[in-house]
């Protein structure tokens, strides 16, 4: 196995205190981003929202400005626009409007282009169209399905190794998620489905990951008769630390090609495993075992299972 890293002894106990300040920020930030979500401040795809959207294909080149134009002059001068380079493609979003959120836009939008455009003909490759109750209950769906995840988490590892390990590694996997959303909002990125998805998928990652540490944790427990609880999770981190290192390195390089290759629909999923990974990994390290610390205490007491 490739080891990254030969024989590493980091003190990753000693910067406990920056590690815990700034992912107060982090998760602080997760909740505001979390409240103006369910507020409807947040930028809400149209799968969360509700709205249209559009996927046009023009035979000829095109400007921004003679698309904005267009849809102002129809009154949806908030349409949020996106061109694909060199492609001729077109994706157009019109969030529902308060008072006539059940209209549908998709063919008055289509009637401006070719009234406006007369002379750049186009196809239409896709529409989709969601209402905002649809959107609402989308919402709730993604909030149970978390809340559910972090109580199966809890009962896993209550089983796996004790309570204590449990409730600390879905607090931390719960602080990787806090940390996306919060990121992802105070950068204004759309948050639709496929970062929902990315947020369940950072989720299990850094779930794995943690248990691979609490697993070492727990080994040498058992093997160590002295020393504190601080010096057995160092040890537990730092013998593990290369295999960390290898995968999420692997994991990286996946996602980047999905984010230089995969093209505008999953650029901002791509983004999210990026931020995910390295958010997952640094709470892996510098989160679980320092809240096992605070928790458990520096007595090397054994782990039940």
């Amino acid at each position: 196995m490739i080891e990254l890293v030969k024989n590493p002894k980091y003190d990753f106990m000693s910067v406990k205190k920056y590690a815990f300040a700034l992912s107060a920020v982090l998760v602080l930030l997760g909740i505001i981003g979390t409240i103006q979500i369910f507020r409807g401040r947040a930028n809400l795809g149209i799968e969360l929202a509700g709205g249209t959207s559009l996927q046009v294909k023009f035979e000829k080149p095109f400007s921004m400005e003679e698309i904005r134009s267009a849809l102002t002059a129809g009154g949806h001068g908030e349409a949020m626009l996106q061109a694909v380079e060199g492609e001729n493609v077109l994706f157009v979003k019109l969030r529902a409007r308060g008072g006539q959120e059940e209209r549908m836009v998709a063919d008055p939008v289509l009637k401006l282009f070719r009234e406006k455009m007369p002379g750049n003909p186009f196809t239409v490759e896709s529409i989709s169209e969601i209402g905002p109750a649809i959107g609402h209950k989308l919402r709730q769906d993604a909030t149970w399905a978390l809340g559910i995840a972090f109580v199966a988490i809890i009962i896993y590892l209550a089983w796996r190794f004790e309570f204590k390990f449990g409730v600390t590694a879905a607090v931390a996997t719960f602080h990787d998620i806090f940390a996306m959303v919060g990121i992802f909002w105070a950068l204004g990125i759309e948050q639709d489905l496929l970062f929902i998805t990315a947020l369940l998928t950072i989720g299990g990652y850094s779930l794995t990951d943690t248990v691979v540490i609490f697993d070492r944790i727990r080994e040498n427990i058992r093997l160590r008769k002295r020393g504190t609880f601080s010096e057995t999770i160092n040890l537990s981190v730092n013998e593990v630390l290369s295999r960390s290192l290898v995968t999420g390195f692997t994991v990286i390089l996946a996602v980047l090609a999905l984010l230089v290759f995969g093209g505008d629909v999953l650029r901002n999923f791509a983004l999210a495993l990026l931020i995910g990974l390295v958010v997952g990994s640094y709470s892996s390290i510098f989160v679980a075992g320092p809240m096992l610390v605070l928790w458990r205490g520096e007595k090397m007491s054994e782990v039940k299972r």
